[in-house]
């Protein structure tokens, strides 16, 4: 199979200019893209309004990529959980969350993460790879068509940092947002960094009203050098910076993520640090409770705690919501997935 190509990690422009290369037809892309799309067909032999002579010769010099669901779990409030193996053998996990009419999916996009934030467990385990394309898609595929989910929403927050695979994650955007293809509105995307200042740079000419969340977790470089190693080299003082430029050239509000944890970054000088750097922005905030690892001593705070927290923020005029953390019973929170897999 080494010597075929994926039919997956091709847009649409790129498989007409393929079918050429073979004497076909280009209208014939569009064909097999609303049966790869909208119908979920993996196997060239299940396209039958394909000719055979022309499926036979497609089997030649393509397949279409599918990743293999291993396990799947149910939390107790409904989200769901699923573990996948690549053709190589690593693992990563995608999250199914339900709200209100909503159903969420959380999408991965390395196996493995090389940031290891020090409350997170997917770096735990170090990196391994970026995603193709053809997997990252397949995860949506896979959920949606193999288990008959209709998703609403769709967030790349799960294993890995989406801007450090930028050049696959944005062509994977592109054919979500295809009407060729998923057609999937660009509103109903978002994008969540850890702060990677060059893929924020790059994702201001993506050309698409995708939604940009900055995982900000403290307000100060100090406390976030402790948090997250991807301060060190791309300060907060230089994010904001890339932030607002990102704003300037026309970008949607930006969402701040921040994980409340107790006897961290809950004190009231965490608070003024968010306050100031949420309203230069004029960026919502994301409020969640830690959800524990194990292995990692940090704590979640109370519920009341949380209240409490939010409150302070709004009185200071800033937008913030609660996020609740589902999934905590499956390791399916914000900050658990680690691409192995806990029955």
């Amino acid at each position: 199979m080494d010597s075929l190509k994926d039919l997956k990690n091709l847009a649409l422009e790129e498989f007409k200019q393929e079918l050429e290369k073979i004497s076909e037809p280009s209208y014939r892309a569009e064909q097999i893209f609303s049966w790869i799309y909208k119908k979920g067909i993996e196997d060239f032999d299940a396209m039958d309004n394909l000719p055979k002579s022309f499926r036979d010769k497609l089997a030649k010099s393509f397949y279409i990529g599918a990743i293999k669901p291993l396990k799947h779990l149910k939390s107790i409030d409904g989200t769901e959980k699923f573990l996948f193996e690549l053709s190589d053998g690593n693992l990563i996990e995608t999250v199914l969350i339900y709200a209100w009419q909503r159903k969420t999916v959380c999408i991965s996009t390395q196996a493995g993460c090389k940031f290891a934030c020090s409350f997170c467990a997917s770096g735990m385990n170090g990196f391994r790879r970026d995603l193709s394309i053809s997997e990252i898609l397949s995860q949506i595929l896979s959920i949606e068509h193999n288990l008959k989910h209709k998703i609403t929403n769709f967030v790349f927050m799960g294993i890995g940092e989406p801007l450090d695979n930028y050049e696959n994650v944005s062509k994977a955007i592109k054919i979500m947002n295809s009407k060729k293809a998923m057609g999937i509105a660009a509103r109903r995307i978002t994008i969540s960094t850890s702060g990677i200042i060059p893929g924020i740079e790059k994702f201001k000419e993506l050309g698409l009203q995708v939604n940009l969340s900055i995982s900000l977790h403290a307000a100060s470089n100090e406390l976030r050098d402790r948090l997250m190693s991807v301060n060190k080299k791309y300060p907060l003082e230089e994010l904001l910076g890339a932030c607002e430029d990102y704003m300037k050239n026309g970008g949607r509000m930006l969402t701040f993520e921040y994980i409340l944890i107790k006897g961290i970054n809950d004190s009231q000088k965490d608070i003024d640090e968010l306050v100031k750097v949420a309203k230069r922005l004029k960026a919502k905030v994301n409020l969640i409770a830690y959800s524990p690892v194990p292995g990692l001593d940090f704590q979640a705070p109370l519920e009341k705690d949380v209240k409490i927290f939010e409150d302070k923020l709004i009185k200071r005029g800033v937008n913030v919501t609660i996020r609740d953390s589902k999934g905590k019973d499956i390791m399916a929170a914000c900050g658990q997935l680690a691409g192995i897999f806990v029955s």
